[in-house]
């Protein structure tokens, strides 16, 4: 059986009152505790998307119980809830920001009627990241990628990436697909715009048969109790569609020094 990463897709941390639509988008700060407590116990192994990309891509072999933390749209709360959980286990975890929509509210959630969480402000993003937070790119406004005309598309590709390298003064390698949408053409835009890898909403485990620009994950939600939790991790296996893309040739294994 192929080793394989789980990449898990958070968005918001914090305390929410129970609901019953919008789930994925929340995940109770009790359960976000206990699920990374989980994870510390039986020994799962973290990984930065740069040792996701390696493992993929780069020969480098891929730990036992390998996993990874995302979360998808920059929301304050995550410093205030996650970070101090992840800081506690020493996890490293990857924020996409919407390079366009830095330090205002989600506005998006007001076309369900749901309040309108605050995203990050330029200062916390660079506190965080001085801390230690790795972070990517979420396009500019936060739209569905491969609905747009060409232009718009790439617009949302390239410029968030260029936004973003101004705010951290430093490349941005990482890209995620705003609600998984992508095509052929938005994932070799993403290709050309120099980003490393780039995750979707798959529901699968990666392994090394999946093109870097279209990494599947793993979503957590506001209902994942610890037995939700774990049967995520061990059985949210299911065989994955093709690329999209023709995936570049695996690197082969550097020689020991």
């Amino acid at each position: 059986m192929t080793r394989g990463i789980d990449v898990l897709m958070y968005h918001q941390i914090g305390e929410f009152a129970p609901m019953a639509s919008h789930r994925s988008t929340y995940c109770h700060v009790r359960r976000f505790a206990a699920q990374m407590a989980y994870l510390d116990r039986f020994g799962h192994t973290a990984l930065r998307m740069d040792d996701v990309l390696a493992c993929l891509r780069e020969g480098r072999a891929i730990p036992p119980r390998a996993f990874a933390l995302t979360f998808d749209d920059g929301y304050e709360n995550f410093y205030e809830h996650a970070w101090p959980i992840l800081q506690r286990y020493r996890f490293p975890a990857m924020v996409y920001l919407i390079s366009g929509l830095i330090g205002q509210p989600a506005a998006w959630f007001a076309r369900d009627g749901r309040a309108t969480p605050p995203l990050m402000s330029v200062e916390r993003i660079r506190q965080l990241r001085r801390e230690g937070v790795d972070f990517g790119g979420h396009s500019v406004s936060h739209v569905k990628l491969a609905e747009q005309a060409p232009e718009r598309m790439r617009h949302e590709v390239f410029v968030c990436k260029a936004q973003l390298e101004d705010v951290l003064g430093e490349p941005v390698r990482h890209f995620c697909y705003p609600y998984g949408s992508h095509d052929a053409a938005t994932v070799e835009a993403v290709a050309e715009a120099g980003y490393a890898t780039a995750t979707t909403c798959v529901r699968a485990r990666a392994t090394i048969d999946d093109d870097p620009l279209t990494i599947p994950r793993k979503a957590i939600s506001y209902g994942d109790n610890i037995v939700g939790f774990f049967w995520r991790l061990q059985m949210k296996n299911k065989p994955k569609t093709p690329s999209l893309r023709r995936a570049r040739p695996i690197a082969a294994p550097r020689p020991a020094s």
